[in-house]
Order: structure tokens, then sequence, then C-alpha cells
């Protein structure tokens, strides 16, 4: 699976900015007015890993090769969505052309203007990140109760059609249509509407806007880096940003040690939409590839083989598991294996991050 994250929020926040930035490419188009993105630009980067480059060095040597076997990380895909602006769940700006892209991500990250550049125009006149978050929101909870009034009035018939299309009767559904509107029009996300698992399952077909985990992105002036910023909001600049990708890897980590950060602000994007989508990685090492494979906290061996092939789920046999430091220690397979690090697991075995496999497969 590879995740996917919208980046959205109002004119002029530096979304784009941001964009570009982050991919390495000019793959949007940034000008200082609203709407300068008429379509929603999606680009994929590899999700940075360490521990993929030791793997293909350990690879190379146990194998005696000549050169590294080829390298392939997880990956992202960032979709840049147009400015929304207040009414857009009416059609203002361009409305809902763009809401609907958002149905189609796995997170949202929500770009809030903090920095405070006098040649930037701000859509609303002044810096407010507050108020400019809630703008969002609102808009966000105007769209989704538009959608669950019209699945209200269909009542039965969206039911039914739900219930045919998933061959099981829709449970909650009702209840479900009841809770989410009491708290969209209290300015509530779906998200914390506290509905049951079988509730929320009645209403997937829906795709709500704010159901969708979402995460804050605080553009703010280089200065202002290290301050506290509220919860589930990373601090980032798009300024530094764009400064970062003319400079190789090692001007890169010397940079952003001055400035007293660690981490590029594209990998700390990263990492918050791991943690709020529950993700993890689990590792393949061998002369053909190192690579990173994305699957969900708590997916089984059977199924996490079944993320490399489909056809792994039918003919699994076994997992055979190696943990990351192990691999490393004992220089690879061979040496681990000699050395008893390396243990066989069954289809139920949850799949740890970091875990390097070798899966068995009856063919």
């Amino acid at each position: 699976m590879s995740l996917s994250i919208g980046i959205v929020g109002l004119p002029n926040v530096g979304k784009s900015t941001l964009f570009n930035a982050i991919l390495k490419k000019q793959m949007a188009y940034v000008a200082n007015y609203p709407f300068a993105t008429i379509e929603p630009n999606v680009g994929v980067v590899p999700v940075p890993d360490e521990r993929l480059k030791k793997l293909a060095e350990i690879t190379k040597d146990e194998h005696k090769m000549t050169s590294l076997p080829p390298i392939k990380p997880a990956t992202v895909s960032f979709v840049d969505i147009a400015g929304l602006v207040k009414g857009a769940s009416v059609g203002e700006g361009l409305g809902n052309k763009f809401l609907s892209h958002i149905r189609e991500v796995d997170a949202i990250c929500h770009v809030v203007r903090y920095f405070k550049d006098p040649d930037v125009a701000h859509v609303s006149g002044q810096v407010n990140p507050d108020s400019d978050s809630k703008i969002i929101n609102m808009e966000l909870i105007l769209a989704d109760l538009q959608t669950v009034t019209n699945a209200r009035d269909r009542g039965s018939s969206f039911a039914k059609a739900s219930a045919d299309k998933q061959k099981v009767p829709v449970k909650g559904f009702k209840e479900a249509i009841t809770k989410l509107e009491k708290a969209l029009n209290l300015g509530i996300l779906a998200k914390d509407a506290d509905l049951t698992e079988e509730e929320n399952e009645s209403i997937k077909d829906l795709h709500l806007l704010t159901l969708k985990p979402m995460f804050y992105a605080a553009n703010v002036d280089e200065e202002d880096l290290k301050k506290q910023y509220p919860k589930d909001t990373i601090a980032v600049s798009a300024k530094i940003e764009s400064e970062l990708v003319i400079l190789s890897e090692e001007e890169q980590k010397d940079y952003l040690s001055d400035l007293g950060i660690n981490e590029s602000g594209l990998e700390r994007i990263i990492k918050k939409g791991y943690e709020i989508l529950d993700l993890i990685s689990f590792l393949t090492a061998g002369e053909k590839e190192v690579r990173a494979w994305t699957i969900k906290k708590g997916t089984t061996a059977v199924n996490a083989a079944g993320v490399i092939h489909t056809d792994f789920i039918k003919g699994f046999i076994k997992a055979e598991v190696i943990s990351f430091l192990d691999f490393v220690s004992n220089g690879g397979w061979k040496r681990c294996r000699e050395n008893g690090k390396t243990r066989l697991e069954g289809k139920d075995y949850l799949v740890k991050d970091g875990d390097i496999i070798e899966f068995k497969i009856n063919s």
C-alpha cells in the first residue's frame, strides 16, 4: 500500500511552495494570488529510511556483488489541492471541485499560515492561524453535512444499495446518520462523533471528509521553527524547504543542524502521516533488491506477504524473520541463520516495524 496525503489550506498559505519543495520539482504553479493551482497536482516521493542503505551495503558484501542492489523505499503520494475559501462547500471559489479531490486521499495535511511576509497577500487581510483553521474545518464540516443530509433523505434506498453492494445487511446506518447530523450541526468533525465500529462501517460509502485523519503544518518563519505549537501541529518553513532542494545530502544535514533541527519538513510530515494512519514498514533484502513495504500496524504475516504479491496469500507457508539490529550485527542472512538469529513465524504473526522478512511460499 502507498500513503496519500492531501495538502489543503486557504489560498496563499504556502501550500504550493511546500509542495514544490518536498517534491524537488516545480510541479505546482506558485503565484501570489488565489486559485493559482487549477488542477490537483500529484507527486510521489520516497519515504526517508536510512535502514535501506545499510541493508544494501550488507547484502552487497554478503553476496560479493560489484555494486549495491537496487534500493526501493516505500513511497508517499502528495496531492496539492487548490486553496479553499469560505463558502467552498456551496461552490464559492473553486468549491466542490476541490472538495471531491480530498475524498480520494488517506490523510489531510492542513497548511496554516504563521509566517508574516507583508508581500504575500492574506485572503482575510491579516494572519490569524486559529481563524484560518476554523474556516477550512467548517467548510469540510458543511460539505459532510450536505452529504449526510442527502443520505438521510435517500434513507432506506441508500442503505439497501449499500447492502446489495456489500452482500451483507447494513446495520447501524440510521443511528450513524442521526449521530453525524447532530455532531456536524454543532461544528464537530465526523471522526469525533463517537460512532461505533458498526456505525462507521455502515457509512463507509459516504467518504466523509472529516472522518479522515488530519494534522496541521504550521508554515512559520525560520526563527519560529522551534516554538511550541498546538497538538497535531508540525512546524515547517516552506521557505527553508525550498532552500534545501538545491543542497547535497550532506549540505542539507549541516544546514538543518545549524538551525537546531534534525529532520526536514518532508520527513516530519511523512512521519506524522504514518503515525496518524498507524502505518509501519517491513523490509526485504536480497541480491535482486532491498525494499521497504508499507503496512498497517497489526498486519499478520500472511497479509504482509500479500502486499508483495496477492498469490503469496494462498501459497503462504512460513515467514522467516530477523530484526534489523540482528541483521546488521551479524552481517546478513547467512550468519543470522548460522547464529540462530532467524525465526520461522506462521500466518498469524503480527509483523513489527523494521522486521526483515523472507516469505516461504508454495509455488
